[in-house]
């Protein structure tokens, strides 16, 4: 069993619906010996009660203690995070008209919030007064504040917009991810990272004893 190598990848955050997770759900596992990786798939890591904080927080060395007390003789490399946060996450059943109603607040919310800062930066920097200047200057007559101008801009600040966030409706453009999309990720991975330094520091994490 010495010469048994284990490789473990874990995950950043596991998110489960039931009580009991286990390793496999928490990370991949690669191990030439199929019954050890087997065992290791189903070790159980960390079983929610009730009551408990739906969150933990579990460290690889506590997770390589495991693994060489499950099969003595083992030699664990990881290659993944330090440690994982795990989150219990409870099962919701919403009725359709809910999930509706949240779609449009959500998206009325977005485009009336989005076309009020557009108005503000506009009004704040003068656009207006620019375009009609630009305007008299080109044709040597008034602007009546709705001139070729105002549409060119109108649909190059739509087409613009569709182009930065990659979508028409619900369909994507390209096969590249959106900014919002990698904001998101770097804000999970902020979350997770913060989560686990503040297990740390209030003794929570659970560790090696």
């Amino acid at each position: 069993m010495a010469d048994v190598v284990l490789y473990i990848m874990a995950k950043q955050n596991v998110e489960a619906k039931n009580d009991e997770i286990l390793l496999g759900d928490a990370a991949s596992i690669y191990c030439e010996d199929s019954a050890v990786r087997a065992k290791a798939n189903a070790m159980r890591i960390h079983k929610f009660r009730e009551g408990q904080e739906p969150r933990a927080v579990i460290s690889m060395m506590k997770i390589i203690e495991m693994l060489t007390a499950l099969v003595p003789g083992i030699t664990v490399e990881s290659i993944g995070e330090s440690s994982i946060v795990l989150e219990k996450i409870p099962e919701k059943k919403y009725k359709g008209a809910m999930v509706t109603w949240k779609i449009i607040l959500v998206a009325a919310i977005s485009f009336f919030g989005t076309a009020f800062t557009i108005m503000a930066f506009h009004n704040d920097v003068g656009i207006s007064d620019v375009f009609m200047r630009i305007y008299e200057i080109v044709t040597g007559e008034e602007s009546n504040g709705c001139t070729t101008l105002e549409i060119s801009y109108s649909i190059g600040l739509c087409l613009g917009i569709i182009i930065f966030y990659n979508h028409v409706g619900g369909r994507r453009i390209t096969k590249d991810p959106t900014p919002l999309e990698v904001e998101m990720r770097n804000y999970e991975r902020d979350v997770n990272t913060t989560l686990v330094e503040t297990a740390e520091r209030e003794g929570k994490q659970i560790d090696v004893d």
